[in-house]
């Protein structure tokens, strides 16, 4: 994750006039100064840690300025934009609903909120059959978490209330996402944690190279959990620092462990669902059915909207009025959602994902061996990948050589977020799923282009 700000003083690039991408040859912009540093000036600080791409329009997998720039988007603004940027057929659901005149309407009945709900249960696994709709990943998060510990409560008493997560997981920014999270620098400030919430190593293959389901069992053991008093086990269908899943013999393993103690499984789909990794849902890749998932990012390709998908023996254990949300289920955003999953399924942008995808893959694999001295891994799958960076003959993280990566794609016209994962070291790739091949081989192209670049500076 970021942890640095980008310098506001422009400096010369070299000029960049391609299909894709446009950089008139000074960056950042002088004309937008101002403006960063309005945001600069009024903003907290925390907000300073992404490229200073001042963005004025998008369309598809493109990014534009006011001033004449136009970048290759392999951020989705940060896996938003699945279905592609300025979507007109979700910017006209959105203008309809506008047009009627509702805006909002709490928790009372509204026909987008119905529709949504629908189509999110029609999309997951049969044995799903409640939605509940929210505004942000953390808050699903967090209400998957509140569900899970009073189904358990009720069925087997106070004492089945730890939450098993997994080492090095991102889960949100709000307590109880933080709380579940495995980056320890994200939640030392709030102070000594309760005991029910407990991590594991996540079997990525690289970092933990330990992969076999043992290991989780071995360390419940050695912090002193006894299963039975387990209430749930939440885990991001990929870690998104390092798009890194779990062998498939892992997740199988865990979901019958689950089911063995009575604890819920917790898939947080935030970022993996919607097609992104070449299938509706990533958790598809393991053959297992979760209890619940947790939806949001690309689930609107623009609003923010967010949502609880899971079996009604947790989705209904609270009473009426007693588990809401202000903005449930706000009929814009029901309305872009909706509208989203049907240009999603009417573009095919789900097989679209898993065609470019593999190309994607095979291209950073060659990006992988050129540099292996300087990349330690790349996961990914579908429409989704990071570039591990480390020291030379080690496998400690290099968050400078990433930060230095990102910075130069974006001073050639290729848009990433700042660098994310274990200290700041993974170059996270995520283009909208209505990517060509053509724009994918250009952008990793860059890439190249960047490591060069970088290296060179340092030699």
């Amino acid at each position: 994750m970021a942890s640095k700000s980008y310098p506001l003083t422009p400096k010369k690039v070299e000029p960049v006039n391609t299909k894709f991408r446009t950089m008139l040859g000074t960056f950042p912009v002088p004309d937008s100064i101002p403006l960063l540093e309005s945001l600069r000036r009024w903003e907290p600080q925390s907000m300073e840690g992404q490229p200073p791409v001042v963005w004025d329009h998008a369309e598809g997998f493109q990014v534009y300025d006011k001033y004449g720039n136009k970048w290759l988007d392999f951020s989705s603004g940060v896996l938003i934009t699945n279905a592609g940027h300025g979507r007109k057929e979700i910017a006209q659901a959105i203008t309809d609903q506008v047009n009627k005149g509702l805006l909002s309407h709490y928790c009372f009945p509204g026909e987008p909120r119905a529709k949504l709900a629908e189509r999110l249960v029609q999309l997951a696994p049969a044995e799903m059959d409640k939605a509940f709709i929210l505004s942000t990943g953390s808050e699903a998060v967090e209400c998957t978490l509140k569900l899970a510990k009073e189904v358990a409560r009720q069925n087997h008493g106070e004492q089945k209330r730890v939450v098993v997560s997994f080492e090095n997981a991102f889960h949100g920014r709000t307590l109880g996402a933080q709380l579940i999270g495995g980056i320890p620098a994200l939640k030392e400030w709030i102070g000594p944690l309760d005991s029910s919430y407990v991590q594991v190593p996540f079997p990525d293959g690289y970092w933990t190279t330990d992969i076999g389901f043992d290991l989780f069992e071995k360390t419940l053991a050695a912090k002193n959990i006894d299963p039975k008093n387990v209430c749930a086990v939440i885990t991001e269908t990929y870690q998104g620092g390092g798009a890194d899943f779990m062998p498939t013999d892992y997740m199988q393993a865990l979901r019958a462990w689950c089911d063995t103690n009575e604890a819920a499984l917790i898939c947080d789909e935030v970022q993996a669902g919607f097609g992104r990794c070449g299938k509706t849902w990533g958790f598809e890749y393991y053959g297992i059915i979760p209890d619940m998932i947790t939806c949001g990012k690309g689930i609107s390709s623009s609003l923010p909207v967010s949502a609880v998908i899971g079996k009604a023996k947790y989705l209904d254990v609270f009473p009426p009025g007693s588990m809401t949300s202000t903005h449930t289920g706000n009929p814009i955003c029901a309305a872009a959602a909706v509208a989203n999953i049907d240009v999603i399924a009417n573009d095919g942008l789900v097989a679209n994902a898993a065609r470019v995808g593999e190309i994607m893959h095979a291209e950073l694999a060659k990006l992988a061996e050129k540099y292996h001295k300087h990349v330690g891994a790349v996961h990914g799958k579908g429409l989704v990948a990071a570039i591990q960076c480390v020291q030379p003959g080690s496998k400690e993280p290099d968050g400078d050589l990433a930060w230095d990566v990102v910075a130069g794609c974006v001073e050639r016209g290729l848009l990433f977020f700042s660098p994310v994962g274990k200290q700041g070291c993974s170059v996270k790739i995520c283009p909208p799923l209505c990517i060509t091949e053509e724009a994918i081989k250009e952008g990793i192209s860059v890439i190249d282009e960047a490591f060069q670049a970088a290296l060179a500076a340092r030699a």
